[in-house]
């Protein structure tokens, strides 16, 4: 039993009815009092890993543990040490802020006194102690899930779930629930499991991020490690036969990493401004054209891109085309 460890997960599996594998043999731990960061496109598996350990799920396999409670054996255990904030607003817009709180206080018992204490503390953490006796209906968005943090907060969890909690939000409302986030786990002692499909905000706010894709773990480390992982530089380049260049390029000890995803290539390497030429002469003497090619820092855009050959923009698909693509899944199966 590992005392640092607030989270693990070991082959987390969960197939639903229509032979749909959602979330595929993942097995991952997270720390105390970190920010682990689940980062994918929509469909990647995030929310149903969120669900299975939250015991909203019952996973097909695998198993997980939430402060030394099992998810399967231990429910109730496991609900007393999270807290958890969905997608989807819960809160009831004819309460007032400090109503909500107060009810979410009552469903886990704590007394009179205890729900006074800590409404006072978690509006204080979320500044929302102005608005306390507004009806929620009242809110802006940006207050309503600064409302719906606090409220998972009431009853001092060990772990708390934000599931894309900065989703649908504008740019300025983004960054200061960013704010809000780092304070609280600063301020509350409490680990937070964070999913996103925003890099940035997996940036900034994790100090580890899993990336996942089609419910399997792709990689999972720091950001810092992550992105240095694939070069200090990197190219983006479309030609006309990536194959044969990339076999000529292999053989330079400045490429540290390179990747083909037809017609593109990505190239991870050192001072790519003075590389640029070179490539391009190389192209020209294997015989292969190059119609673009772009340099930049590498970011976890990059990362996502580099193992799946895809931006994680064009992962976002609509409900329509996730069905067509489970059952296209189902179907290469049979």
């Amino acid at each position: 039993m590992n005392e640092d460890l607030v989270i693990e997960a070991r082959g987390l599996t969960k197939v639903f009815d229509n032979s749909f594998k959602a979330v595929d043999e993942v097995s991952f731990e997270v720390k105390r009092r970190e920010i682990f960061g689940f980062l994918g496109p929509n469909g990647a598996g995030k929310t149903t890993t969120i669900k299975m350990l939250s015991t909203l799920l019952k996973p097909t396999a695998g198993t997980a543990s939430i402060d030394f409670h099992s998810i399967t054996s231990d429910a109730d255990g496991v609900r007393r040490s999270i807290g958890i904030v969905f997608q989807d607003p819960a809160l009831d817009d004819e309460l007032t802020g400090r109503e909500n709180l107060d009810f979410h206080a009552r469903m886990y018992g704590m007394s009179g006194g205890q729900r006074k204490e800590r409404i006072a503390e978690v509006l204080r953490l979320t500044d929302l102690e102005d608005r306390a006796d507004v009806q929620v209906k009242k809110y802006s968005s940006g207050m309503k899930r600064r409302l719906e943090i606090a409220r998972g907060l009431m009853h001092y969890p060990k772990v708390l779930f934000l599931d894309e909690p900065t989703l649908g939000l504008d740019a300025q409302t983004r960054r200061t629930i960013w704010d809000y986030i780092l304070k609280l786990n600063r301020e509350e002692d409490v680990t937070i499991f964070l999913t996103t499909h925003y890099m940035e905000e997996a940036d900034l706010l994790c100090g580890r991020v899993a990336i996942i894709d089609h419910g399997r773990i792709i990689v999972l480390d720091t950001p810092e490690n992550l992105k240095s992982s694939i070069g200090s530089d990197m190219i983006t380049l479309e030609c006309s036969d990536p194959e044969r260049l990339s076999k000529r390029l292999r053989s330079e000890e400045w490429v540290e990493n390179l990747k083909v995803h037809s017609p593109t290539m990505i190239i991870g390497l050192r001072h790519s401004e003075e590389k640029i030429p070179e490539i391009v002469d190389i192209a020209r003497e294997v015989g292969v054209k190059v119609r673009s090619i772009t340099t930049r820092k590498p970011t976890l855009e990059d990362v996502f891109l580099y193992f799946t050959g895809r931006q994680i923009r064009e992962s976002e698909a609509t409900p329509v085309e996730r069905i067509r693509t489970m059952r296209m899944r189902t179907a290469r199966r049979r």
